[in-house]
């Protein structure tokens, strides 16, 4: 069997595992969806799904490669160290406070109703702790087992298209769960697109580390329910515009086939 035909069957055995494994949570969320009214934040008990991704991929990689393979996998998420230039933790910390920040600016410029602004200081290490476990469990899959096989046959940018179109739509039941209009979640999925392309543009640029995009997606989550309110006014639409100016830049400087090289450096 060619290689090509092995990363694609590698990767739809992915998709459908993560589909199968997720379907509990879907309609644990219909059934004991009062368990989440405790919770400040608007995260339905669908959103446990998150730890499916991790469980996919461990599945997989023992059955491909067993013990060592997880092992390897493992070693490769929490390489911290393994980072081509610190600049890219920057980005990865800082990036999507920005886009909320900027975001919240322009709300207010186009006088949408919105509270004070408040920074909910007490209840930032709960969520850098929850959502740093809960971006481990998805990146394992994501990133660790899924990116690789995708990138040897697409380019970059097509690639970030079809991981962040299947991320986004992936979410849609625990959104709806959450009680988000179709709108909100249209937009929501495109805000997950430029996301994840440029979760790869981070990706490709640091020596293909895991543990960026694990920081990346942590800081996603905390930037929106930092947003006031616990993220009740947060609005995907002003997000995706954002972030799309911010992906078409990328693309441009450092090109769509790898999102890697950089147009403006030294030869």
């Amino acid at each position: 069997m060619k290689i090509e035909a092995i990363q694609k069957k590698s990767t739809l055995k992915f998709l459908l595992l993560l589909i199968v494994l997720s379907l509990p949570f879907w309609l644990l969320g219909v059934v004991a969806k009062h368990l989440a009214d405790w919770l400040p934040i608007n995260l339905p008990i669908s959103a446990l799904m998150a730890i499916c991704p991790i469980i996919a991929a461990i599945i997989l990689v023992y059955k491909e490669n067993g013990a060592s393979g997880i092992r390897e996998l493992m070693r490769r998420t929490f390489d911290y160290k393994g980072v081509s230039s610190k600049i890219w933790y920057l980005i990865c910390i800082l990036m999507m406070p920005f886009v909320l920040l900027l975001s919240y600016i322009i709300m207010r410029l186009l006088n949408q109703p919105l509270p004070a602004p408040h920074i909910q200081i007490a209840a930032i290490p709960i969520f850098l702790l929850v959502f740093f476990i809960a971006a481990i469990a998805e990146e394992v899959g994501w990133t660790g087992y899924i990116y690789e096989p995708m990138l040897k046959r697409w380019s970059a940018l097509k690639t970030g298209i079809l991981i962040g179109a299947i991320w986004g739509i992936w979410h849609v039941i625990p959104l709806i769960q959450a009680d988000n209009n179709p709108i909100w979640i249209i937009w929501q999925v495109i805000t997950s697109i430029f996301n994840r392309i440029l979760m790869i543009w981070i990706y490709n640029n640091s020596s293909k580390n895991i543990f960026l995009g694990v920081i990346y997606h942590m800081m996603i989550n905390v930037s929106v329910f930092l947003f006031p309110n616990y993220g009740s006014h947060y609005n995907p639409v002003i997000t995706s515009i954002i972030l799309g100016i911010v992906t078409t830049i990328v693309t441009f400087l450092w090109g769509s086939k790898t999102l890697a090289q950089y147009r403006l450096s030294k030869r």
